[in-house]
């Protein structure tokens, strides 16, 4: 469940508490959690409701000034359902990001992840090389260099974001702090084995 950056910053604030989506079938579920650019959001309810049924201060509650506003952001198929969400804490993967104080240990644990993500394929070494070389790296860039999808890699780049190594920008991507300190390490490590 994705939301439109504006209504990040009102989530941010506790301003929008309602999302309206139509969904064949929901991709959230009361109970559960949602990390987003805001925190992580405690999924509270969701519920099938129609459109007509809805009160202007559910509407409001979802961050719109009219019926008329939600329904144009609205997809034209599936079935509408309300989610009802509270902030629950930030997203442990900032401060994940931001410990950029690695030893030997850190740095052999996130090579031993990295390489389970590159058991089928190797990618890892390449794409964090690529975003290293200047933050904003698109995926389309990246996509189009390695042969690949676009999609494909961002689906492996949010992989390296669960491991704190990367952050998106408004477009593109770079290296965390932590990325920063990994790539660093990895190459001092390399270094004092040839010599």
């Amino acid at each position: 469940m994705l939301f439109k950056a504006a209504v990040l910053e009102r989530i941010g604030r506790g301003e929008v508490t309602l999302a309206f989506r139509r969904w064949t079938k929901p991709t959230v579920r009361a109970g559960g959690t949602l990390r987003t650019a805001a925190g992580v959001l405690a999924i509270d309810s969701v519920e099938p409701v129609e459109l007509a049924a809805l009160s202007e201060a559910d509407i409001r509650a979802a961050g719109y000034a009219s019926r008329e506003a939600l329904e144009g952001d609205l997809r034209p198929a599936g079935d509408l359902y309300r989610i009802a969400f509270h902030i629950a804490g930030e997203d442990p993967r900032e401060n994940l990001r931001e410990n950029d104080t690695l030893d030997g240990a850190d740095i052999a644990a996130l090579k031993a992840q990295l390489e389970r993500l590159d058991r089928a394929a190797p990618w890892t070494g390449s794409v964090l090389s690529m975003i290293a070389e200047k933050d904003g790296q698109t995926a389309a860039e990246m996509a189009e260099r390695l042969g690949m999808e676009k999609l494909a890699l961002k689906r492996k780049i949010r992989q390296l974001k669960e491991l704190g190594l990367t952050e998106s920008l408004a477009v593109g991507y770079r290296l965390s702090p932590r990325g920063h300190a990994f790539v660093k390490g990895v190459v001092k490590d390399r270094d004092s084995s040839r010599g």
